[in-house]
Parts: C-alpha cells; sequence; structure tokens
C-alpha cells in the first residue's frame, strides 16, 4: 500500500468505528454526515489498490454497522408502530357486545380524564 492508500485505509478505519458509536449510542443526526464522508473516501480508495486483508477488515467493519443499522431501523419501525397503536387506542374503545362481536366506540374530543374526589 502507498502512503496515500494507507491514510485513506486508516481514515475509512477510523470512520467506520464512528459510525458505530453514532449507532450504539442512538445518535442518528450524525450518520448523514458519516455518509457523506464515506462516500467520498471510498471514492478515493476505488482508484488506488488494496490488499485483501485491508479489505477483509473494512468489509467486516461495514457488514458489522449494516447489522446495526438495520436493528436501528427495526426497533425505530417498532416504536412507530406503538405509537401508531396508542393513539389509535385514544381515539376509539373496542368492547364486545353479548354476544361476542366486537364493537368500536369512538371517543370525541381530547383524551383527558375528569378526576373527582
Amino acid at each position: 500500500m502507498t502512503d496515500e492508500t494507507t491514510r485513506i485505509f486508516d481514515a475509512l478505519d477510523a470512520l467506520l468505528e464512528r459510525e458505530r458509536l453514532a449507532l450504539l449510542q442512538g445518535r442518528l443526526e450524525l450518520l448523514s454526515d458519516i455518509l457523506a464522508e464515506k462516500e467520498g473516501l471510498i471514492d478515493r480508495l476505488t482508484e488506488r489498490p488494496l490488499g485483501g486483508d485491508e479489505l477483509t477488515t473494512l468489509r467486516g467493519k461495514a457488514e458489522r454497522n449494516q447489522e446495526l443499522m438495520d436493528n436501528t431501523l427495526r426497533g425505530i419501525r417498532s416504536v412507530a408502530s406503538r405509537l401508531g397503536t396508542l393513539r389509535r387506542l385514544r381515539r376509539s374503545l373496542e368492547t364486545y357486545d353479548q354476544a361476542g362481536r366486537r364493537q368500536t366506540i369512538v371517543t370525541q374530543g381530547g383524551s383527558q380524564v375528569e378526576k373527582r374526589a
């Protein structure tokens, strides 16, 4: 590897670590800047020869980060689904009649409960 290739490899390696930490810490706002920087480094790296060991190292870290990203997205979708369910429950009440048929009672207004002493 040339000195320039080594610098790019080291920068990409460090960037993948920063990406991992951002994912683990839930700092998703950092990911767009990291992505832009990663794309630039990868573009520069593809112009230079890189050995198999170096590529294996980077590939392993990128795959690890992708798994973290997939799990993060899965968690976000789960939370969004749960929040949607909670919103739906606030707007209506589902009960069953004497025959066991489900009934939905739509509530009006806000979701405040009146407190009485």
